[in-house]
């Protein structure tokens, strides 16, 4: 089965009305292939505000979750939210949630059934910090981490969730994992999923590249064969975003 390319955009603590309002412009009047799913992840404030005004064919993604659905629990953003005001995907998993909050593997996998569970799809971010690659033990991370989460879904929830491989050390560094190194990775996630889930999820589920993606490297990215599209940040915020998405057209 032929893989939809999908490209992602995660804005991060970014954005102000005017600005948004001015991207959000511009991405509406560009071309754009067809063959492509986009989707862009908003701070939560202004997701109504980009869910109203963003170009049909597009989704809008929440950058995090909660596991409950509400309560007492002060500044906490739940699913059942981001679906209410506009959101149809939310970014799980984020290394900058996993290494400087301190989210473990577990409360991760618990965040995305919660969020299937209200009809969300899920960006699940998986990636090695830098002394891990230097340790050679990239593949034993990613494997843990998407353990925690092919322990907690049933197999049929892998269609609705894209796996981000996004190693670390080149999120916002300018440093870009090469070619080669990304369709390594890819290629033994993608048998990671073949023996922990099935042979049909391995082959359908996307697997996108994060770290560092700009309009420079990403042609060169998606001629891999297990490279299904990116997650992009600093550049989702540009005029660029739009050749990164038409980077398999």
């Amino acid at each position: 089965m032929s893989r939809v390319f999908w490209v992602g955009g995660n804005w991060k603590m970014n954005g102000t009305t005017a600005a948004i309002k001015d991207l959000v412009a511009s991405f509406n009047t560009a071309a754009t292939a067809p063959a492509v799913e986009v989707v862009v992840g908003v701070p939560y404030v202004y997701i109504p505000l980009v869910a109203d005004s963003l170009r049909k064919d597009w989704a809008v993604a929440g950058e995090n979750c909660y596991v409950k659905a509400s309560g007492a629990f002060t500044g906490e953003i739940s699913p059942e939210m981001l679906k209410d005001v506009g959101a149809a995907w939310v970014i799980l998993g984020h290394s900058e949630r996993r290494n400087t909050i301190g989210e473990s593997d577990k409360f991760v996998a618990e965040k995305v059934v919660k969020a299937l569970e209200a009809g969300l799809k899920v960006v699940l971010c998986v990636g090695e910090l830098l002394e891990q690659r230097e340790a050679g033990t990239t593949q034993a991370v990613v494997n843990r981490q998407l353990d925690a989460v092919v322990k907690a879904v049933g197999v049929a929830d892998w269609a609705n969730i894209v796996i981000a491989y996004e190693p670390v050390w080149a999120i916002g560094t300018g440093k870009v994992a090469s070619p080669e190194q990304a369709q390594e990775v890819h290629a033994a996630i993608r048998e990671y999923l073949k023996g922990a889930v099935s042979a049909d999820v391995a082959a359908n589920t996307r697997i996108t590249y994060g770290g560092s993606v700009s309009a420079a490297n990403c042609q060169e990215l998606a001629q891999k064969s297990d490279v299904d599209g990116f997650l992009v940040g600093g550049a989702s915020l540009k005029p660029e975003f739009i050749t990164i998405v038409n980077a398999n057209d």
